[in-house]
């Protein structure tokens, strides 16, 4: 046991490293400033809505005045009129009817909702740049044109953006927020910089028409639940073309989120991450979670060595992640990141052990088993696409909500 506490507490060094390296690069990166086209083309931006997010309506009308020279449209897809987003989406199509469109799912393809309506979205898009963007997006002013001018570039089939987070108001919308910034929007930088192998995040990817119907359409991977890295490592693999990755930061919407959702969402996308890569690299991702790693190995190898390089994570971690949440939005270095890395660290260390082992999800109401390359084999009849909070999360984990009650005052300041 001593041996493998050493060898733990010398992985929590490693991964300390590693972040601090992660995100050196990821300031590095989202300070340069957007790209400038030479040409404009028409852009359709994909919006599949499925229910209420926080402030959807907000985050729809973001999109509605974005500077861009030439014709663009915003396409919103939603799955059927009983849906709580379809009269949002028909109010933005009320007032804004020159730029959005409203429009309803017919059939399915597959078994992945999210594609299913991107395949309607995409056949109604009036134009051949289409932008896939989340409900819970929203961008920065240089956004559109910062995609025209990447995939303008020589060998560039698709862009893709490092995410931040805001509007936070509960301490789940901010554990949400931060580990998107922290970890997905550093893991994005750094996998493009040193692996040259960009990762591709649906929450905002953008491809040529032509390239997606070189693929097969997003019917290809109606199946697959994480269609957007699929996606990516086709263009690579089988278009033998390039995945940029944005300068400019995106921002996940995140307001009343509690921390039920935020663990339930983490343990779906463990499933999914295992099961779109490889075991080796999958063990090899718990180093960026360092503070569990040194807190299992100090309690099997209890030694003054081992009790420093606890406390050095301890500290470090948030500091890197309270930097790269900061950085993401732009902002002076936030101290209430910095105060509830602990907690997110060890929930998502419970969400990884979870993808070693789980291969069943839900999402947007389908219960399914999701196998190697993250294919999908429905397992139970579909449920509401609205699925409802996690009652009593926080008493069913006592030491959850004791350290929540800390932070919670100044969280709804």
């Amino acid at each position: 046991m001593a041996t493998l506490g050493l060898v733990l507490l010398a992985a929590a060094a490693v991964g300390v490293a590693a972040l601090a390296l992660m995100l050196g690069l990821t300031v590095w990166h989202v300070r340069r400033p957007g790209l400038v086209p030479s040409a404009w083309p028409g852009i359709s931006v994909l919006k599949p809505l499925c229910g209420a997010d926080d402030d959807l309506a907000a985050n729809i009308a973001s999109f509605a005045a974005l500077p861009y020279a030439g014709a663009w449209e915003v396409v919103l897809g939603v799955r059927s009129p009983d849906d709580a987003a379809w009269p949002v989406a028909e109010e933005a199509v009320r007032r804004w009817p020159e730029r959005m469109r409203l429009v309803r799912q017919q059939g399915e393809v597959g078994l992945n909702p999210k594609v299913n309506q991107l395949v309607g979205m995409a056949r109604a898009a009036r134009h051949d740049l289409l932008v896939v963007s989340d409900s819970n997006i929203r961008v920065p002013d240089a956004y559109l044109a910062d995609i025209a001018a990447h995939l303008a570039r020589p060998g560039v089939a698709c862009v893709t953006h490092p995410i931040g987070g805001a509007g936070h108001r509960t301490l789940g919308a901010l554990l949400d927020n931060l580990h998107l910034a922290s970890s997905v929007a550093t893991g994005m930088v750094a996998a493009e910089r040193v692996a040259r192998r960009p990762l591709v995040v649906g929450k905002s990817m953008a491809l040529w028409r032509r390239d997606l119907e070189l693929l097969g359409g997003f019917e290809s991977v109606a199946n697959v639940l994480a269609e957007d890295h699929a996606l990516g490592s086709r263009i690579r693999g089988e278009l033998r073309a390039g995945v940029a990755v944005s300068s400019l930061p995106v921002w996940n919407i995140a307001v009343e989120k509690s921390v039920g959702h935020f663990f339930r969402r983490y343990l779906r996308w463990s499933v999914i991450h295992r099961t779109a890569i490889s075991f080796p690299v999958y063990l090899a991702e718990s180093l960026l979670n360092p503070i569990p790693l040194a807190a299992i190995g100090y309690a099997l190898r209890p030694t003054p060595g081992a009790a420093i390089t606890l406390a050095v994570c301890a500290l470090l971690k948030p500091t890197l992640d309270a930097v790269a949440f900061s950085h993401l939005r732009r902002e002076r270095f936030s101290w209430r990141a910095f105060g509830v890395v602990w907690l997110k660290d060890l929930l998502l260390f419970a969400t990884w052990v979870h993808g070693l082992f789980a291969r069943t999800v839900v999402w947007r109401g389908n219960r399914l088993r999701v196998h190697p390359g993250s294919r999908l084999v429905p397992l139970a009849d579909p449920m509401p696409c609205r699925i409802p909070d996690v009652t009593g999360f926080s008493e069913t984990l006592p030491s959850l909500h004791a350290s929540a009650v800390a932070v919670m005052s100044d969280l709804r300041a």
